[in-house]
């Protein structure tokens, strides 16, 4: 590392109170103390079968997955989402408002479902976190600024030997060589969904439940959310064209980025999907009659109750 990198390590405290960051976990949870990187600073590392430490990262994995990751890993596996997220992931909170985030499931002991003896099953569509170790992502977003950073985070843990390697490549390299790039720029808008919504704390609030079931089906459960995409009453909502519809019936990507743009206006009142004309008002009218349909169906059903209980009392010769 040279010594600029250094430096900025040395200021990371500071400027982490007046800037909220989201960082992926990597591979298995370290006590280590991340050093933060730039693009042009230097990595000594190299994984491969003849290292020493071979399949040891993934024996006690601890992996945040993101929304592109689940498309690359459900579609590798051909398997729907939904069955997906059940067979694969567990379930965390990515804050203390219950934002729901995905880790993949492992084993008994700790150990990745995927990991095999000749390494990763699924190396060509493995997630983020896997292509970044022993590097991270360190998206950062101050208070008082209106767009994120970039940053990246080195772990240099005593049981890995691929630090030992004579093979030095700057992160930026390193990067391009394990195609992160794309999944950085196709889950960049999630990430700044993220960041936004911690570093406004406060004045957005606890998201309503049913904000957060929109958030989970549109970042993780992609064919589900083609479903509600699909269905005639979000048709009905939203002024998209046949092409716009057709592509979201037919492309994953396509869909999920349309889903970022939805959350942002779930979340913050980013109103960048146009509604059909008086189809709000509509909606508010149709929710009406449902809402007094309801009342009056739960006035006849205690008035029912009652009745039932005069009779009984009659019945049994007990005087109201």
């Amino acid at each position: 590392m040279n010594g600029e990198t250094m430096s900025d390590d040395k200021n990371f405290d500071n400027e982490a109170e007046d800037t909220r960051d989201f960082r992926f976990e990597l591979p298995n949870s370290s006590p280590v103390q991340p050093t933060r990187l730039e693009l042009d600073d230097e990595l000594k590392f190299r994984c491969h079968r003849g290292v020493s430490c071979w399949n040891e990262c993934c024996s006690r994995a601890d992996v945040t997955i993101t929304p592109y990751d689940i498309i690359r890993l459900k579609n590798s596996l051909d398997m729907d989402s939904t069955e997906f997220l059940k067979e694969h992931t567990v379930p965390f909170e990515l804050d203390a408002h219950g934002v729901p985030g995905l880790k993949l499931r492992t084993d008994e002991d700790g150990a990745c479902l995927f990991m095999k003896e000749e390494g990763c099953s699924v190396y060509e569509d493995r997630p983020t976190a896997c292509r970044y170790y022993p590097s991270g992502l360190l998206a950062m977003k101050s208070i008082s600024e209106a767009t994120d950073e970039r940053h990246f985070l080195l772990i240099s843990e005593p049981h890995c030997k691929g630090h030992d390697e004579d093979h030095i490549q700057t992160i930026g390299e390193y990067r391009k060589e394990q195609g992160v790039e794309i999944y950085d720029d196709l889950n960049h808008d999630w990430y700044q969904i993220i960041l936004k919504k911690k570093s406004t704390g406060p004045t957005i609030g606890k998201p309503s439940d049913m904000s957060l079931q929109m958030f989970f089906m549109a970042s993780y459960d992609v064919d589900r959310f083609r479903r509600f995409v699909m269905s005639e009453s979000f048709i009905k909502m939203y002024d998209l064209t046949d092409e716009e519809y057709a592509e979201l019936e037919t492309d994953d990507i396509k869909l999920m980025e349309f889903g970022f743009t939805l959350m942002k206006q779930v979340f913050f009142g980013e109103l960048v999907i146009k509604e059909r004309e008086g189809a709000w008002d509509k909606r508010v009218e149709e929710r009406r009659e449902i809402l007094e349909y309801r009342k009056q169906a739960e006035i006849a059903e205690h008035q029912r109750k009652q009745e039932e209980a005069r009779k009984a009392a009659l019945d049994s010769g007990i005087d109201e």
